[in-house]
C-alpha cells in the first residue's frame, strides 16, 4: 500500500488519481485496495504522526472530514453501515480508514472487521482508476455538497 507521505505528497502534486478531493484536514483518496468499493482513506495535510499532534479545531476537522466520507458513501452507495478506523501501525503517520459495509458480504466476515478478509481476497480487486472514477466524481459530489462548496475540477473539489 501507498505510504501516508507519499499520498500525500501525491496528492498535492495531482499525481495521484485515487484522489477524491481536498478537504479541510487532508486528502479523501480511493484506498489502494477495493476489494469493498469505496474503501476510503483521509490523508491529514500536513502529515502528522498521531491525531494527538493536532490542536482541539485540527481534530475536530479531521473527525468532521472523516464522517462527511462516510455520509458520502452512505449517499452514493449501497453502503449498509461505515466503519471508522485510525490505526497507524503499519504506517506511523496519522490516517483514518473509512471503510463501506454491503449487506452482500458474508455474514460470518460483514459481522467482523474489514480485514478479517482472506489476504488473497482483499488483493483481488486493486484500486482501477477507470473502473473507480465514476464512484469517485460521486464521491466528490457528495461530498461538494456537504461542505458547502462548488464541485472542483478533476478530483479537486474541496479546498482548504
Amino acid at each position: 500500500m501507498t505510504s501516508v507521505r507519499e499520498g500525500v505528497e501525491r496528492a498535492r502534486a495531482g499525481t495521484n488519481p485515487a484522489v477524491i478531493c481536498r478537504m479541510a484536514s487532508g486528502w479523501a483518496v480511493l484506498c489502494d485496495i477495493q476489494y469493498l468499493p469505496g474503501y476510503t482513506v483521509l490523508l491529514p495535510d500536513p502529515v502528522v504522526a498521531s491525531i494527538n499532534d493536532l490542536d482541539r479545531p485540527q481534530r475536530a476537522a479531521f473527525l468532521s472530514d472523516m464522517a462527511s466520507i462516510g455520509d458520502a458513501l452512505l449517499e452514493v452507495t449501497d453502503t449498509l453501515r461505515v466503519n471508522y478506523a485510525i490505526l497507524g501501525n503499519s504506517d506511523p503517520f496519522l490516517h483514518a480508514h473509512i471503510v463501506p459495509r454491503y449487506a452482500s458480504e458474508p455474514e460470518a466476515v460483514r459481522r467482523h472487521l474489514p480485514w478479517s478478509y482472506p489476504q488473497s481476497f482483499m488483493d483481488s480487486r486493486p484500486f482501477d482508476a477507470e473502473r473507480d472514477g465514476d464512484l469517485i466524481v460521486r464521491l466528490a459530489e457528495a461530498l461538494n455538497r456537504y461542505m458547502g462548496s462548488d464541485p472542483g475540477s478533476s478530483g479537486g473539489g474541496i479546498h482548504a
